[in-house]
């Protein structure tokens, strides 16, 4: 197949059946290659990974800054190839997770529900080398009480299930499409949907994305 232009990779993208799966397939497969090679051979840190943890690592990645690229695509303006820019965005999806797995070392087993659909959420996935001041710490208790109360009350059931197993077990996407008994297009447009409603829900509450990565 030739190279798809600007105006392809948008149409594909957005349309339904196969025509939009392939799309994602290729569009995957460019992201995975291109961030195995910046993990392999721009990232002194990780030299003394095995090729098959980069790999995995790649996937990830991909998998991430897919999902962004489709929440992301009315703001594509087409100043360069499509392709380009969608590399740039799975680029900071690595640089961000890589930079967060620092400060990543926790375990959701001894957590119990407590009847709430994402326990754990107060974690985010994050454990800071020092602890916020006192002050700090009650503005980010408010927020995380606003985000667990819209996953409660704004996401469909289907919704809640993908994003707490991505987001928070880490669950592959496979393995999430498996046991929600779908497909891996159909799980990345639930999710794509889900983390639309939470921004706008968020945005309604005057709570901004940036606001709420600066603050965590």
């Amino acid at each position: 197949m030739t190279e798809r232009s600007n105006e392809e990779w948008l149409a594909d993208l957005q349309a339904d059946g196969p025509q939009r799966a392939e799309a994602l397939e290729a569009l995957r497969t460019r992201l995975e290659r291109g961030l195995y090679y910046y993990l392999s051979q721009d990232r002194s840190d990780l030299k003394n990974y095995p090729p098959e943890d980069l790999r995995h690592m790649a996937q990830d990645f991909a998998q991430d800054a897919l999902l962004k690229i489709l929440d992301n695509l009315h703001t594509f303006r087409g100043e360069s190839l499509f392709t380009t820019w969608a590399a740039k965005i799975a680029a900071r999806v690595a640089i961000s997770e890589l930079r967060r797995s620092r400060y990543r070392d926790y375990s959701l087993e001894h957590l119990t529900s407590g009847g709430e659909v994402m326990p754990g959420i107060t974690s985010l996935a994050i454990a800071p080398r020092q602890a916020p001041p006192p002050e700090h710490h009650t503005e980010q208790q408010d927020v995380l009480k606003i985000i667990d109360e819209a996953i409660n009350t704004v996401l469909t059931e289907r919704q809640r299930i993908a994003l707490v197993a991505y987001t928070v077990d880490g669950v592959p996407i496979e393995e999430i499409a498996r046991r929600m008994d779908t497909n891996r297009n159909a799980l990345y447009k639930l999710l794509h949907d889900a983390r639309l409603k939470l921004r706008r829900y968020m945005e309604s509450q005057g709570l901004s994305l940036d606001y709420i990565l600066d603050l965590f």
